[in-house]
């Protein structure tokens, strides 16, 4: 007598079983999406993350791109508009005209840690629905980035050693339980890629991107790095760490308040600076031309500044 057939995920160990089933649930919401403009064309990966027809990408697979064509694993397509594109965090949001899967669910990057599994979902090469699968390797990585004259540090960028190929940047970076955690960015190198991270500063970038098509941001002139915090200051504060000042950049607003290069940074707004991400959450439209309290040590004394962050200008895609 013939027996049931298999569910083929019987077969699969656990490893297995699990990235297939983010597999499955994922690849249906990553586009490849083929852009033009007057500057020529571009094709990468995107993902819906409304269930209006919005996709998260690159804005590097953009480019200067006006819009272009969506296609999906189905074989279904549709024309999309760009809604707005952010060069200093490299993520861009467009919007397909009709129909589109239904959208994946955004996780917290800030909740992974090293050794986690991460699946990558792309069209690499033309290749659509294509997926990877590996490990966090890292966190807290720094990616440059700029827009005409204004450059950034993208903060907190997730390496992974998911194999990564061209046409995967805009793709979906996705834990064990199928939350999209990242967007995929670049190919770093041989087993090396790079995505930015789903978190409480992106997702204000990306609710900018939405409603405004653009992003507003303030500005201080600092460049900072990390630094461990003295043991008498971790004693009498309880933060362990903050920002050292590695350079102030001239005439810039905290040139004018006072900060100085060799400065490590513990609070800014009341609110203890830990680490880059911690400055940065703070820099966005409501910040422009505010009083922004900076409290930092210097040779061993505490020092109060008041900056106040003036607009960051660059030029458009």
């Amino acid at each position: 007598m013939a027996g049931t057939p298999q569910d083929p995920f019987d077969a699969l160990d656990g490893y297995s079983r699990t990235v297939a089933q983010v597999a499955r649930t994922i690849t249906p919401s990553v586009a490849s999406l083929h852009s033009a403009g007057e500057r020529g064309e571009g094709t990468g990966s995107a993902v819906v993350f409304t269930g209006d027809g919005f996709l998260l990408t690159n804005a590097h697979v953009l480019g200067r791109a006006d819009g272009g064509t969506a296609r999906f694993a189905d074989g279904s397509d549709a024309p999309f508009s760009v809604v707005g594109a952010d060069p200093l965090s490299d993520l861009a949001v467009v919007r397909a005209v009709g129909g589109t899967p239904p959208p994946v669910r955004l996780g917290d990057s800030d909740r992974l840690v090293v050794g986690q599994l991460v699946v990558a979902v792309g069209n690499p090469l033309g290749l659509a629905g294509s997926v990877t699968a590996g490990v966090v390797s890292g966190l807290g990585r720094s990616l440059p980035a700029r827009s005409g004259q204004a450059a950034r540090i993208i903060e907190d960028v997730i390496q992974t050693d998911a194999a990564l190929n061209p046409g995967n940047s805009g793709g979906a970076l996705a834990d064990s339980r199928g939350l999209v955690v990242g967007i995929n960015t670049a190919v770093a190198g041989v087993g090396l890629g790079l995505a930015i991270p789903i978190n409480a500063t992106t997702r204000r970038i990306i609710d900018s991107l939405v409603r405004h098509g653009r992003v507003r941001r303030a500005y201080l002139g600092l460049v900072t790095t990390p630094a461990p915090l003295p043991h008498e200051l971790v004693e009498r504060t309880g933060q362990r760490t903050g920002l050292r000042v590695v350079d102030v950049v001239r005439h810039s607003p905290a040139a004018r308040a006072g900060l100085h290069r060799g400065d490590l940074v513990l609070t800014a707004g009341g609110n203890p600076v830990r680490d880059a991400q911690g400055l940065q959450r703070l820099m966005f439209a409501e910040a422009i031309g505010r009083p922004l309290p900076i409290t930092v040590t210097r040779n061993g004394a505490l020092v109060d500044v008041i900056a106040e962050p003036v607009e960051l200008l660059d030029s458009p895609r």
